[in-house]
């Protein structure tokens, strides 16, 4: 009888932490993950972190989820050297930093809102900061975790659309880089998670044309108008080329995401179109995910 041999099981997990701003979202991601099958923990300190893997791995966990943010504070700045030595010295963690960012003026009125405290409200042991200077501070604290994380900017977002974000991208960070094309409307803001921005306003606009004005850059009248255009065509190929060239170079520097954001007026014919257009051109070389942040503004008609 030849005896056989049983191969230890793998202990591959992947930890996603989730941090950021208050009021940016976190609940909503961390529900959005649990809801996704992932094991999650609201709060825990970071000098809990390695711990709380090995006690996962122990219990077999595979998928861990866990929020980190500002009620943290007196440990928080040790985090970013903390997770630099956890990748470095674990070949069998993966681990994914998304961090929710949102516009201050957006970050007030959420506060107001719910009438609820900002974590950093109180300075000292009875002085009370104002709102907006505790989020300013807050935003100095987390800086340097903001930088080496992917970002995503819930300012304009609902919270359906944040946790079907937040489950495409984490999906998609199997890969080596994952770039995301992100449609917008200058009239609304630039998203705050944009690496690169690109400007179509100046292109011809659809939106001037009775039949095509109700569609959207999705639409096969729309794209067949827009790819009859010469400039739309140069505009295309300059991204492409752009993005051609210095891609590579983000992957060696180890970025693991871009986001690429193409704004036009109202974030429905020209910037989708051109967003949808190279995410088919750059999607057999790298991982790639579409995101309209203005969707919800589209005409109820649209045939999108």
């Amino acid at each position: 009888m030849t005896a056989t041999t049983t191969e230890p099981p793998s202990l591959h997990t992947q930890l996603v932490l989730i941090t950021g701003m208050s009021g940016s979202g976190k609940s909503v991601a961390l529900t959005a993950l649990e809801d996704a099958g992932f094991y999650c923990v609201d709060n825990l300190p970071p000098e809990l972190l390695e711990a709380f893997i090995d006690l996962e791995r122990s219990h077999e966990a595979r998928k861990v989820a866990i929020a980190m943010d500002v009620r943290s504070a007196k440990s928080l700045p040790m985090l970013p050297k903390r997770l630099a030595q956890l990748q470095a010295s674990d070949e069998q963690l993966q681990l994914t930093t998304l961090f929710l960012d949102s516009t201050t003026d957006t970050l007030v009125r959420r506060f107001s809102e719910t009438r609820r405290l900002h974590p950093l409200s109180w300075h000292g042991d009875s002085a009370q900061r104002a709102l907006i200077d505790a989020i300013e501070h807050e935003r100095e604290l987390l800086a340097e975790l903001r930088e080496s994380a992917m970002v995503l900017d819930t300012s304009l977002i609902r919270p359906s659309q944040l946790r079907s974000q937040v489950k495409e991208l984490l999906g998609a960070t199997q890969g080596s880089l994952t770039l995301v094309f992100e449609s917008f409307a200058f009239k609304r803001g630039i998203p705050m998670d944009a690496d690169f921005v690109f400007d179509a306003r100046m292109l011809p606009n659809p939106h001037y044309e009775p039949e095509l004005k109700p569609l959207t850059g999705q639409d096969a009248p729309v794209a067949a108008f827009l790819a009859a255009m010469p400039d739309v065509q140069r505009m295309q190929q300059q991204i492409a080329e752009f993005l051609a060239q210095w891609l590579p170079a983000m992957l060696r520097d180890h970025r693991s995401y871009v986001t690429v954001a193409i704004g036009c007026t109202g974030g429905q014919h020209r910037s989708v179109f051109l967003a949808e257009q190279l995410a088919k051109q750059f999607q057999q070389q790298w991982t790639t995910r579409l995101r309209h942040r203005e969707a919800d503004h589209w005409p109820a008609n649209s045939g999108a």
